[in-house]
């Protein structure tokens, strides 16, 4: 388990402490000590701001946010700042991942009327909690043709004093503006069909940066609802020519992004995203929610070629998670910084400081270990592109933090240095191996950055997916059984059992136990549908029916909470919250697939697993509601079919039908396993998988039957069933058929 936390790097005693000191959320803890009278989101800020006639001063960002960090040394540390703030404001802060509802109201305002957005998200609202500017970062003073934040404040503070009336009629208007953004306007009611996704392919090919992979250019981010998108087109149909243009510029990118800086190569996972269009100089904070999609990206990558590397990175991203961001009871944390102290005795912390290396630093260590007459440093340094002085543009590094540095990345191949220093490929192996080895015990010596412990219910549904779906695709029992204990961990510390609701957040103690909040924040529609579809992956992983029973009654819970009845599609909260101004339908698949897309997904795989009639297709109320959902969004998917690359693959699903495979056999019967392992050793879109064991109670797929003794599949598409076969050979001919 990784208990790092180098916040406690300074130990003299505090000069202020404010409210947040008695919050749980790592990134409100780390403004506990500003001078800024800061409050936790609560009720007790809102009158108080209501009482006092001020503006509201809203701060989001999360603990692990670089400019986040940045803004709190320049303003939020100063005293002379928070004065100002004190006077003149109600000052809140919150944590975006514990709240993402609030974050994604005031977040659609400051790009509604900036063009831009990101964290930190600064934010003024009137006492009633309507938005009236804001903008992300601000710099201390006036710079860059940009007000200082201290001019902001000063500013607001007197138009608020001399002209409150303009004020509030803006901030009425601006709701007004910001509902019919938000509105999900349903002009059809028909599904949308090929047009729209063929649209979107040819729109990622248009895109697409044939190089070093990737879509659009610098700073280049790994979205892995594309790769989901894309594998899926591509699996349809084998022979499509653009199915395999798709498979490409996949297996391109997912390669690119695995041999470049963003890759911790020492580490293993991946950063956040890259600055430059290389994938080279990273952000270099590691989260949680990337590790577990692009498990999934490397695994269906895997399994498209059966290249070993592929399989490689999806084992290195687990050794990451479970080492260093993993609970003992199971639970995962949600990220690593991007910033630690150079060294013990630092001030200051520096972006990256963990992560880098000198050249001389590199010679130390490696330079006295050959192989023969070969010097490992030569050999690591020709294939790590490290540099003597650096290897990092000063475009990539514009505060000039990493000057001298090296980030270390891959732009040939094994062969090419194992042909440069005549190595065989067992002679290059050992070098590398060794040399890792040797820098990674350096880097354990360094201060570790902040660790986030901060656990969350939706981005633990997505490992839980993650592990499933890898120890499926790689046949890796252990990595079932990590997801097994997570979500384990969930359902004893993330579930109201009895209310049967699921909570947002949890946190690890002082003493490495699990605590929660005075007030449990209750749970949001990415917490029932990211778990919901780690759940169904479980399932198939484990051929354990009660992780299929949890994810059904999840799913009627969620419904109850967050659809909407009039239009269709899923609110992102409840009507619980009332200090929530709107109540939004997120479309828009980024760093993560929105719920909506996610629970369209699922709710097409539970209709699968249901046989409540003799009809094939069963679980006509859960295909109904899918067909709403996409209806709902039908004009995004449309008119911006990229922005909804998980939709659009739910959609496809939709209009094909599931590709059900059904097995009757018992579930410890090696013939049946077989069987299964043909199944989770292909590529294959929309799949569900079944196992019928004649000694349960006919729980799932209840019409199917065994041939005799014998386990026995079926192949179902477009919900015409194939024969039932017995044999193994028989089964991989039927899936490998277009």
């Amino acid at each position: 388990m990784s208990t790092s936390n180098t916040d406690s790097h300074q130990t003299e005693k505090p000069k202020h402490t404010n409210r947040l000191i008695t919050e749980k959320s790592p990134y409100l803890l780390q403004h506990a000590h500003n001078p800024v009278d800061w409050y936790p989101w609560c009720q007790e800020a809102i009158d108080k701001a209501k009482k006092e006639n001020k503006l509201i001063f809203l701060s989001v960002g999360y603990s692990t946010c670089h400019w986040c960090h940045v803004m709190e040394k320049e303003s939020f540390e100063n005293e002379d700042v928070a004065k100002v703030m004190n006077e003149h404001f109600v000052n809140i802060k919150v944590d975006r991942e514990e709240r993402p509802d609030l974050d994604r109201v005031y977040m659609l305002f400051v790009m509604a009327t900036s063009g831009g957005g990101g964290w930190p998200m600064s934010v003024f609202l009137t006492p009633d909690l309507r938005p009236v500017t804001g903008g992300t970062y601000f710099p201390p003073e006036d710079r860059w043709g940009r007000p200082g934040f201290k001019t902001v404040l000063l500013s607001l503070a007197k138009k608020w004093k001399e002209n409150q009336a303009q004020f509030l009629e803006a901030s009425r208007n601006i709701m007004d503006a910001l509902e019919k953004i938000a509105k999900v306007d349903v002009k059809t009611s028909s599904v949308p069909g090929e047009a729209t996704w063929n649209k979107c392919v040819r729109r990622y090919m248009m895109s697409y940066e044939p190089e070093f992979g990737g879509f659009g250019n610098a700073p280049k981010f790994p979205q892995s609802s594309i790769f989901n998108f894309l594998f899926h087109y591509y699996a349809r149909d084998k022979n499509n020519t653009e199915g395999k243009k798709c498979l490409e510029m996949c297996l391109h990118t997912l390669t690119k992004i695995a041999k470049g800086g963003i890759h911790d190569h020492v580490s293993s996972g991946f950063a956040r995203y890259s600055v430059d269009n290389h994938w080279h100089v990273p952000h270099f904070e590691k989260m949680l929610y990337d590790q577990a999609q692009l498990m999934v990206a490397y695994k269906d990558a895997y399994l498209a070629t059966k290249n070993k590397f592929f399989a490689d990175v999806v084992r290195d991203i687990v050794k990451y998670v479970n080492r260093d961001l993993r609970h003992d009871y199971g639970g995962y944390y949600s990220a690593e910084d991007a910033d630690s102290y150079p060294t013990f005795d630092a001030s200051h912390k520096k972006e990256g400081a963990f992560c880098v290396w000198e050249y001389n630093e590199l010679k130390s260590l490696l330079g006295g270990k050959y192989i023969g007459a070969i010097s490992y440093l030569d050999v690591f340094c020709d294939y790590f592109n490290v540099a003597e002085s650096g290897n990092i543009s000063p475009e990539s590094d514009p505060h000039k933090e990493l000057t001298n540095k090296n980030v270390l990345i891959i732009y040939g191949s094994k062969e090419e240095t194992m042909l440069n220093f005549g190595l065989t490929q067992e002679q290059f192996d050992n070098v590398i191996f060794d040399c890792i080895n040797i820098l990674y015990e350096e880097r354990q010596k360094r201060p570790r950055p902040h660790l986030d412990s901060k656990i969350l219910c939706s981005w633990n549904g997505l490992i839980i997916a993650g592990l499933s779906q890898a120890g499926q695709g790689l046949g890796e029992k252990c990595f079932v059984e990590d997801a097994i204990k997570t979500a384990q961990f969930v359902k004893e510390y993330l579930y109201d059992h009895n209310t049967k609701t699921l909570l947002h957040s949890c946190y690890r103690g002082d003493n490495g136990n699990i605590v929660q909040t005075k007030q449990p924040i209750h749970g949001f529609l990415d917490d029932y549908a990211f778990l919901i579809k780690g759940l169904l992956d479980l399932y198939e992983a484990s051929l354990d029916l009660k992780w299929l029973n949890w994810a059904r009654e999840l799913q009627i819970k969620q419904n109850e909470l967050f659809w909407d009845d009039e239009n269709g599609g899923y609110f992102t909260c409840s009507t619980e919250d009332t200090t929530v101004v709107m109540r939004l339908k997120e479309d828009q698949d980024g760093a993560e697939p929105s719920g909506n897309s996610v629970s369209c997904h699922n709710l097409q795989r539970l209709a699968a697993y249901s046989d409540k009639s003799v009809a094939p297709e069963g679980g006509e109320h859960e295909r109904e509601m899918a067909k709403k959902l996409l209806i709902a969004f039908s004009k995004r998917l449309n008119d911006s079919p990229t922005a909804l690359p998980e939709m659009m693959s739910a959609l496809m699903f939709y209009n094909d039908s599931p590709t059900q495979v059904l097995i009757a056999g018992g579930s410890a019967d090696p013939r049946t396993l077989e069987l299964v392992r043909a199944v989770r050793s292909r590529l294959l879109p929309g799949r569900v998988l079944a196992v019928a064991d004649p000694a349960d109670a006919p729980a799932v797929m209840a019409r199917i039957r065994t041939a005799g003794d014998v386990p026995t599949a079926y192949v179902c598409r477009r919900y015409a069933c194939s024969l039932p076969v017995t044999d193994v050979k028989q089964l991989e001919d039927l899936l490998d058929k277009a």
